[in-house]
Formats: C-alpha cells, sequence, structure tokens
C-alpha cells in the first residue's frame, strides 16, 4: 500500500517541514492542494512544481498527487453562463496539469464543489452538461501531461453534479479518454452510495474505472477516528492488487492536524498488516 497525506492538514507548516512531519509518520507522500502554497495558484510555475519534488524527496516522499484544484482565487466556475469565466477557470486546470507533470504526481483529484454547482437560477442539467464538457476539454491535456484526471464524486450537501461513482464512471465513459477516470472517497461514499462502500470500490477497481482512494470516516475525521470501518475497503484494494494511491484526507482534525495526520497513519497501517 502507498499511503500519502493531503498536505493541508500540516498547513501552516512550510512545505519542507510537512514532508518532514509525514515521512515520520509512516507516509510516502503527500498529496497537494495548490492554495496552500499560494493564494493564486496561477501564480506557481513549473519551477516551483520541480522543487517541490526536489522538497519532497530530500525526505524520502513522492507527490502523489493534486487535489483541491480551485479553492483559490475565488469565483471561479467550470458551469457558468459567464463563457470568460469558464475559460479562466479551464486556464487554471490546464496549468494544474502541466504542475502536476512537473511535480511528479500521477493524478489530479476533481472535486471543487462549488465551482461546478448551479450557479442562481442556473438548471441543474445545463450544470452536468458545461461540467462534462469541461472534462473532455481537459482530457487530452492531461494525456498528453502523462497524468490522470480524476472526477470525484463529492456530497450532495456539497454539490449536485456527480454524487455516485457510478455516475462519474458514466461521465468517464462517454468522454472516452484513457487519461479521464474516477476515484472513491470514503466519507462521500458512505453518505452517497446505496450500497456498501467496498462493493462499490471492487466494482469500479475492476472495471478499470477508478484510479485513486482517499480514506477517512464518514464523519469527515481520518480513518479509525469514527464508527466506518476502513478494514473491507483495504482488505479490497488488496485482493484486487491495486498499485494507486491510497490518500488520507480529513476534514475535521482530532485533535489537531498533526494529531489527526499520526493517528490516521497508524490506524491504517495497523490495518494493512491485519490483513490475509
Amino acid at each position: 500500500m502507498k499511503l500519502s497525506l493531503c498536505n493541508e492538514v500540516l498547513r501552516p507548516l512550510p512545505l519542507a517541514a510537512q514532508c518532514e512531519a509525514a515521512a515520520r509518520m509512516g507516509y510516502a507522500a503527500l498529496e497537494i492542494a495548490p492554495f496552500t502554497l499560494a493564494d493564486d495558484p496561477a501564480t506557481l510555475s513549473v519551477a516551483d512544481a520541480r522543487q517541490w519534488r526536489h522538497t519532497a524527496h530530500d525526505h524520502g516522499l513522492a507527490i502523489s498527487s493534486l487535489h483541491w484544484l480551485l479553492v483559490r482565487p475565488e469565483g471561479l466556475s467550470l458551469v457558468s453562463d459567464d463563457a470568460a469565466l469558464r475559460q479562466r477557470t479551464l486556464a487554471l486546470l490546464r496549468h494544474l496539469i502541466a504542475l502536476a507533470a512537473a511535480c511528479g504526481a500521477r493524478v489530479l483529484v476533481h472535486g471543487s464543489p462549488h465551482q461546478r454547482s448551479p450557479r442562481p437560477g442556473q438548471r441543474l442539467a445545463d450544470a452536468l452538461a458545461r461540467f462534462e464538457d469541461a472534462m473532455a476539454e481537459l482530457a487530452p491535456h492531461a494525456e498528453a501531461a502523462g497524468v490522470v484526471y480524476c472526477v470525484e464524486p463529492l456530497g450532495r450537501i456539497e454539490t449536485p453534479v456527480i454524487n455516485t461513482v457510478a455516475e462519474a464512471a458514466a461521465l468517464v465513459d462517454r468522454i472516452g479518454s484513457p487519461a479521464l477516470r474516477t476515484m472513491l472517497d470514503v466519507s462521500a461514499a458512505s453518505q452517497n452510495e446505496t450500497e456498501p462502500v467496498h462493493e462499490v470500490l471492487r466494482r469500479f477497481l475492476v472495471s478499470g474505472h477508478i484510479a485513486h482512494v482517499q480514506l477517512n470516516d464518514r464523519n469527515r475525521r481520518g480513518p479509525g477516528q469514527g464508527d466506518t470501518d476502513q478494514r473491507p475497503v483495504l482488505q479490497v484494494l488488496k485482493d484486487t492488487g491495486y498499485t494507486g494511491w491510497v490518500a488520507v484526507e480529513p476534514f475535521d482534525y482530532v485533535p489537531d492536524g498533526p494529531g489527526c495526520a499520526e493517528a490516521s497513519a497508524r490506524h491504517v497501517h495497523e490495518l494493512w498488516n491485519t490483513l490475509t
């Protein structure tokens, strides 16, 4: 198992200190949220991204992935009827694809609920169509860069646009690019899916749709900090020979960011070592 930590958990530590802490806790990589490194990620350069890679490698880590792609700057949208705003949002995502390739990340995780949700007065069908058009436009850029762009199913309380792995997989199939996949977040799947999470994971891993996994509890804390059993999910990963990254992504840090990250890594490693 290749375990990564979403780096916003260790804010406001600088990247080198994040790497030192993550390595000490037993992680093999960081999943980078670009807004943690610049208020406007458009100002980050390919040279910056190469330096992230060097910094991580200096601490025995990799950069596994990028996520929280559109947190900053505020006001972005892929579904607005403002064509200039949509193009500005797409331009940032194309830039982040280039940064992912430069820092060695193999995956980008597209969550960003607000920036894909219908605008006031907009029909859901229109937002869905524009979001799909955006993914179709980004897919060839990801393919050319040698990275995988993952559409993340999110909770219905966050957005009505793509809530289940099946919905994301259907979008991926319609676009038909090898660089466009989906992923599974345990917390979101625990809230959205009608089947047990591990069964959803198994089906869409076997079908080839899932390229990334994030671990957390239904209560949005770290794995092991609630009543969501992570063991069946980890067993599926082991049974299917999954070789991608598994990222720890809590949203509610208990007792704090570093404490949550350390407890999560310990819990996941302990579970993994008990699997047959």
